[in-house]
């Protein structure tokens, strides 16, 4: 409250230059209204012009009761300030000087809505004369929330008389607020034809007003849902201000008419395995009963009936029914749609899965779905590559490309993931055939070589693995793939052999050969090398022994330059395939060329 007051006590001060003056030398100039809020403070200012402020005038305070009797309230002099007692305003005004040619403020706190009086301010100078202003005080008080209450039940339509629609209240306001009420954010008149607005007002204990409005109006049909509201006008100072009550509705109750039956969903094309839900309502919102049918099933509503249809098939095709009853005057009313549900059927291929073609010859297959829509067919190879369009699956001339497994697929093109499907697996009949991209030798550093030959005929030929010399290997290995067999075998080459692959079945035989190449070890050849290195060591060591006469009882250096016997030398001859030149080495690691004479060595081959 403080606050508020500090706000007043500023709108005052800025007031007092304009709400009224009193000239002790000119005629009276004045303002004949103040403004405030209840319970906040009023300034009522008194302007007149001294040299000398207030001293040597007389100023007196007056208001005029209801009665018109007049009351002083105030009455100051050169040496006196009186406040009257016995009055409505001894306990709550006070005074302030506001000096030189300024003038006086009557200051009212609290300010009640009995101050709503008006007060008279005289002034006396010694030599210039009197003279008085006169100020009205207006006091108001801000309603509270308007309210508004509606009638719960519904309405018939009446051309006779109005029915209550609602009423809205306001209350503790001042001065007396106003309500107009709206329909659909139209203003209603009471003059208008079929409105009846009743207004009524209550002065509480406080003296503040509250009013009351009682809206009557004959209701049509098309009222129905109409949104009704008040607007409560009131007055603050120096204005007025708007609120608005919340809407309310109302519902009219008119029988049907006519019904509606439909699909809610699915929107568009209904095909089988889909969801259906079928709705039917009537135009009126007086209470029936709506009834879907269709064969032996049936769903009940009121106001609204609806009908799921699971997982439909083409027997959920037909006609439904709905019914519309009055529960007061028995009156039917009927409306039927009708429903369409879509089909396709499994693929069917032929000739039926699986198929045996002989090579060189016709393929040819169909691929057909029963649909109530048209369909549009693929075929594809191996599951992933288009192979052709169309019902019929054609090739001229069968070969063993041709053997695989092909999938015709069925489609609507009007309706998404409407599809079916069929397989067939074709075998081409004829003699072996061996692939020779895909058949190799893979060569390696070990001691064998892997051979593969890819063949591939039907029935499914037996492979076979020989040498030119008629050997055959039993260790082969197959696997059975899409494009035909691979047979593997491991070879151990110790010479150039040709190997060949033998296919055959009851159409006829194939085969293919194999060159093979024998290499050496390198792995032999080293620790062929190593022995011989450690045998010229050993030599070396026993010759060495022999000279000092460490053994044999011999003792003393040996001339290292006596002539060599034969039988001294230890010779080993390392022979190739690739050369006939053959390396003698002594003891002493020196290089001696083959002769007639039998020394030992050994023969390493590759």
């Amino acid at each position: 409250m403080g606050g508020r007051n500090t706000s007043y006590l500023l709108v005052g001060l800025v007031v007092l230059f304009h709400t009224w003056k009193v000239w002790a030398y000119m005629q009276v100039n004045t303002k004949d209204r103040v403004e405030v809020l209840r319970d906040t403070v009023a300034l009522i200012s008194c302007m007149f012009a001294s040299d000398k402020g207030t001293d040597g005038l007389e100023i007196k305070w007056f208001f005029v009761q209801r009665s018109n009797e007049v009351l002083e309230i105030y009455h100051q002099n050169a040496t006196t300030k009186e406040v009257k007692q016995n009055t409505q305003f001894s306990d709550r005004i006070t005074f302030k000087d506001l000096g030189v040619n300024e003038g006086i403020v009557l200051i009212i706190d609290k300010v009640k809505l009995e101050d709503q009086v008006e007060f008279i301010c005289v002034v006396k100078g010694l030599t210039a004369g009197s003279g008085e202003g006169r100020t009205k005080l207006k006091v108001f008080e801000t309603p509270d929330a308007p309210t508004i209450e509606g009638v719960d039940s519904g309405f018939l339509p009446s051309e006779d008389s109005p029915s209550k629609i609602g009423v809205c209240e306001v209350k503790n306001g001042f001065p007396k607020p106003n309500i107009t009420w709206y329909k659909n954010h139209v203003p209603l008149q009471a003059a208008q034809d079929g409105v009846e607005i009743s207004p009524s007002s209550t002065v509480e204990s406080s003296g503040l007003f509250s009013v009351k409005s009682e809206l009557r109006m004959k209701v049509m049909k098309e009222d129905n849902n109409a949104l009704f509201y008040c607007e409560v006008n009131f007055f603050v100072p120096w204005g007025t201000r708007m609120t608005e009550t919340k809407r309310i509705n109302i519902t009219v109750l008119y029988p049907t008419t006519a019904v509606n039956m439909w699909v809610e969903s699915p929107k568009g094309i209904i095909k089988e395995g889909d969801t259906i839900e079928l709705r039917c309502q009537g135009n009126g919102n007086k209470p029936s009963v709506l009834t879907i049918s269709h064969k032996n099933q049936s769903v009940d509503g009121d106001g609204t009936s609806v009908m799921v249809l699971n997982n439909v098939t083409r027997l959920s095709s037909g006609e439904y029914n709905c019914t519309s009853w009055d529960l007061e005057n028995y009156d039917e009313i009927f409306v039927n749609t009708k429903v369409f549900v879509n089909y396709l059927d499994p693929a069917v291929i032929l000739p039926k899965d699986p198929i045996v073609v002989d090579l060189g010859k016709v393929l040819k297959a169909t691929c057909n779905a029963l649909s109530s829509l048209n369909t549009s067919t693929t075929w594809f190879k191996d599951q992933d590559t288009v192979f052709s369009y169309g019902h019929t699956l054609m090739v001229e001339e069968a070969s063993f490309d041709t053997a695989g497994t092909y999938t015709c697929v069925v489609t609507v093109p009007e309706m998404e993931k409407m599809e079916t499907s069929g397989t067939l697996h074709v075998s081409v009949r004829g003699a072996p055939e061996i692939l020779r991209e895909y058949s190799s030798v893979n060569q390696s550093f070990e001691e064998s070589d892997e051979l593969t030959c890819f063949v591939r005929g039907f029935p499914a030929p037996s492979i076979t693995w020989t040498t030119s010399d008629g050997k055959v290997f039993k260790t082969a290995s197959q696997t059975e793939t899409d494009k035909g067999i691979r047979s593997i075998v491991n070879i151990k080459a110790t010479s150039d052999s040709t190997v060949f692959c033998n296919a055959s079945n009851e159409h006829g035989t194939v085969s293919m050969a194999f060159n093979v190449k024998a290499k050496s070890s390198g792995v032999v050849i080293a620790i062929i090398i190593i022995c011989i290195l450690l045998l010229a060591i050993l030599g070396s060591v026993l010759y060495f022994l022999y000279k000092t006469g460490k053994i044999c009882g011999r003792s003393g250096k040996q001339d290292l330059t006596k002539e060599k016997s034969s039988k001294d030398n230890i010779v080993v001859e390392m022979k190739s395939d690739n050369t006939e030149e053959a390396i003698l080495l002594g003891v002493n690691g020196e290089k001696q060329l083959s002769s007639d004479q039998g020394g030992e060595y050994m023969d390493v081959q590759n």
